[in-house]
C-alpha cells in the first residue's frame, strides 16, 4: 500500500518540463500513505516525472523501492495495492526467461507488462492502481482493479497530465484549476459520498474502477474498460467450478481468497466485530496462521447493550485463539479526533469514521495489514435491501399509473408522508416500480427535489443531468435476470465502490494501515454468482458454516446490528450543534461545511 503520482507534460509545444517541486509537494502530502520511503523518477528530458511513497509490506528490502525501473531502462512504475498472486507469476516469467531482482509484486507488474503489455490486466488478482512510463511507445500506461479498491485521480488541462492516489494530494501540487463539478456536488447531497467518476472539481477524475487510460504526445485518451464485474453477474460462467456440493465449494473458494489475501511480510491482522463476516474470516485465517491478531473497537456509550460488540468479539477471539486488542472510546475522542479525520478525509462522505477510528486502533496495536468484511452483505445478501427492493417494484409495477404530475404527486404524498418517516419516500409513486428507482430510494440521502433546498438551482439542474443516475443505475442491472444478483450489482457498483471502499482506503492510510478485504475478490464473486444462477444464492449462514472448526453458537443468535457508531449521540451531545443539524443529514451538512475549510 503505498501514495503514488505522475506529472506529464505531453504537450510538447506549449508544456513545459515538469516542476520537481510539484511533484514533492503531491509526494509530501501523501506521506501517511507511505512512511516507509519515497522516491522520485524524471525522464531525460524532464517532461515525465513519477513519486512514490513506500508502506513496505511485501519484500521490505531496498530492491523494491519505487519508482521501479526494469534493467534496459525501457518501463517504469509506481505502484498501489497488492498483487495477490505475484508468486506464481513471478515463476512463469522466469520460465518464459525474465529475471528478477527483487522477490516483490512491483517488479512482477514491470515484466507482466514488458511480456503482454495492457493484457497483463487479465492475469492480475488484487487491488491495485499504478502509474506505468512506456519508453518504447513514449506513453504512460495508467490501470486500477476491477471493484476499485485502491483510488487514483488524474487532471489534465490540455497540456500537462497529472495523476494520484488523493484529490488532496493534486491539489497540494498546486496548478489545478479547482473550477466546482456540479455533478460532485449533487452526487454528495444525492448519495452522502461522490459517484465515480466525479469529484467536487471539473478537472479532477476518478480512474472508473476495472479500466485503464493511455496518455502520450496526442493527447489524453479515454478510459478503457478491461474488467466489469458485472460480467460475472450477468452470465452462468462462473457455475459448476468443482464437481462437489456447494457448501464444500463455497469454502474452498473462500479459503482460496482468504489464503492470498494473507500474503505479507509483516503481521496481518483482522478487524473482529459480532458480526457473521468478520467471525468467518477469522476462523478460514486460523486455519492458516497460528497467531492472528485481531483488533475489536467498542463505545463507551454502548457498553452493557446489544450494540457493544466487545464481550463478543472477544469470545470468538478466545475460541479461534488469536491475539486479541480491545479498545474503547468515547465522545470526547471523537470530539479530539474531528479535526484529523476531516483533514484526512480525501472527498466528502457521510461514512469512514467507523473504518478511521478502528484503523487507529489497530495502528495503535502495531499493525500495518489488516483484514476487513467488508463485501460480505453485498454478496451474501446481508442488507435489508436484498428483500426490501425487490418487493417494492413488484409491489408498485401492480398498483394502476397515476396521471397526477410528477411534482404535484411529490407536494402532496410528501406533506403526508413526511409525518411519519423520511420525505424522500415522497418518491415511491414513481420510482418504487423501477430497480433504479428503489434502490435510489433505499440509499439516497437526498432525493432529486430536495436538493435546491440545499444547492443552487441552476447547479443542481446541471448536476443531475450530468450524472445520469437513473440511467446508469437501470443499465447496472439490464443484463441481470436473477433478482438476488441485480441488487449485488447494485450494491457492488454503487454503495461498495463509491462509499465504503473508498472511505476505507482514506482512513486506514491517514493511520499507515493497508485494509484488505477477502470478500471482494473477483474469483469468489464469480463463483457465487454461479452458484446463483445453478442452485441458490448462498446465505450469510452458508458462509458462516464452511469454517471447518464451527463458530460459537451466540453469533448465530445475535440478530445483525451492523458495525454502528454513536454519531448521532454525539453531534446531538455538542456544543454549538442546533437540532436540525442532528441525525445523519445534519452530518451530511456538517461534513460538507467543515470539509471545504480544511481544503
Amino acid at each position: 500500500m503505498c501514495g503514488i503520482t505522475c506529472i506529464y507534460s505531453y504537450n510538447s509545444v506549449v508544456s513545459q518540463p515538469t516542476d520537481a517541486n510539484e511533484l514533492s509537494l503531491i509526494c509530501d502530502s501523501m506521506q501517511k500513505r507511505g512512511p516507509d520511503g519515497e522516491g522520485q523518477w524524471f525522464s531525460s528530458d524532464k517532461r515525465v516525472a513519477l513519486g512514490h511513497r513506500r508502506l513496505s509490506i511485501i519484500d521490505l528490502s531496498d530492491l523494491a523501492t519505487q519508482p521501479m525501473c526494469s534493467d534496459n531502462g525501457n518501463f517504469v512504475i509506481s505502484f498501489n495495492g497488492e498483487i495477490y498472486n505475484y508468486a506464481f507469476l513471478r515463476e512463469k516469467l522466469i520460465k518464459k526467461g525474465y529475471h528478477f531482482r527483487s522477490h516483490s509484486d512491483t517488479e512482477v507488474l514491470l515484466h507482466l507488462y514488458a511480456a503482454k503489455g495492457r493484457a497483463m490486466l487479465h492475469d492480475l488478482r488484487g487491488m491495485y492502481a499504478f502509474a506505468l512510463w512506456d519508453n518504447k511507445r513514449r506513453g504512460l500506461f495508467l490501470a486500477r482493479d476491477p471493484f476499485g479498491i485502491k483510488p487514483l485521480y488524474y487532471y489534465d488541462d490540455g497540456r500537462t497530465f497529472k495523476a494520484a492516489s488523493q484529490v488532496r494530494a493534486l491539489l497540494a501540487g498546486g496548478a489545478i484549476d479547482t473550477t466546482p463539478e456540479p455533478a460532485g456536488h449533487v452526487g454528495f447531497f444525492l448519495w452522502g459520498h461522490i459517484p465515480e467518476p466525479f469529484t467536487l472539481y471539473r478537472k479532477i477524475r476518478s480512474l472508473p474502477a476495472g479500466t485503464c487510460l493511455w496518455v502520450d504526445a496526442s493527447g489524453v485518451e479515454e478510459p478503457e474498460t478491461v474488467t466489469d464485474i458485472n460480467d460475472a453477474l450477468f452470465t452462468n460462467a462462473g457455475a459448476t467450478l468443482h464437481d462437489c456440493p456447494q457448501q464444500e465449494q463455497l469454502r474452498q473458494v473462500l479459503l482460496d481468497s482468504v489464503c492470498h489475501h494473507l500474503i505479507a511480510d509483516v503481521p496481518v491482522g483482522l478487524f473482529l466485530s459480532a458480526g457473521l463476516d468478520s467471525a468467518t474470516l477469522t476462523a478460514l485465517a486460523t486455519e492458516f496462521e497460528n497467531r492472528i491478531i485481531t483488533v475489536t473497537l467498542g463505545f463507551d456509550e454502548y457498553e452493557g447493550s446489544h450494540n457493544d460488540e466487545t464481550l463478543l468479539a472477544k469470545k470468538i477471539a478466545s475460541h479461534y485463539g488469536t491475539q486479541h486488542y480491545s479498545i474503547r472510546i468515547n465522545q470526547n475522542d471523537f470530539e479530539q479526533s474531528l479535526e484529523f479525520f476531516f483533514n484526512a478525509m480525501d472527498q466528502p462522505t457521510i461514512d469512514g469514521l467507523n473504518t478511521f477510528m478502528v484503523s487507529h486502533a489497530a495502528s495503535q496495536c502495531g499493525l500495518k495489514v489488516a483484514l476487513s468484511g467488508l463485501g460480505g452483505d453485498e454478496l451474501f445478501g446481508g442488507y435489508p435491501s436484498f428483500s426490501q427492493i425487490p418487493r417494492t417494484v413488484k409491489l408498485f409495477k401492480r398498483l394502476p399509473q397515476l396521471s397526477i404530475p410528477h411534482k404535484a404527486l411529490h407536494f402532496i404524498s410528501a406533506s403526508i408522508l413526511n409525518r411519519f418517516t423520511s420525505p424522500k419516500y415522497a418518491g415511491l409513486f414513481n420510482y418504487g416500480a423501477d430497480w433504479s428507482g428503489a434502490y435510489l430510494l433505499r440509499r439516497g440521502l437526498y432525493m432529486p427535489w430536495e436538493l435546491p433546498d440545499i444547492l443552487d438551482a441552476d447547479m443542481v439542474r446541471e448536476g443531475w443531468n450530468t450524472l445520469k443516475t437513473m440511467f446508469l443505475l437501470e443499465r447496472t442491472v439490464k443484463k441481470i435476470k436473477n433478482e438476488h444478483l441485480k441488487v449485488a450489482a447494485l450494491e457492488l457498483n454503487w454503495y461498495l465502490r463509491n462509499q465504503l471502499l473508498r472511505d476505507a482506503d482514506w482512513a486506514s492510510m491517514a493511520h499507515s494501515l493497508e485494509i484488505r478485504v477477502p470478500f471482494v475478490d473477483l474469483p469468489l464473486l464469480q463463483t457465487i454468482a454461479g452458484m446463483a444462477y445453478d442452485h441458490h444464492s448462498p446465505t450469510k449462514h452458508d458462509m458462516a458454516q464452511t469454517p471447518s472448526k464451527p463458530l460459537p453458537d451466540e453469533i448465530f443468535r445475535r440478530s445483525k446490528t451492523g458495525f454502528t457508531v454513536p454519531i448521532r449521540k454525539w453531534l446531538s451531545d455538542m456544543s454549538g450543534v442546533s437540532c436540525h443539524e442532528r441525525g445523519l443529514r445534519g452530518w451530511a451538512k456538517m461534513v460538507y461545511k467543515t470539509f471545504y475549510k480544511t481544503q
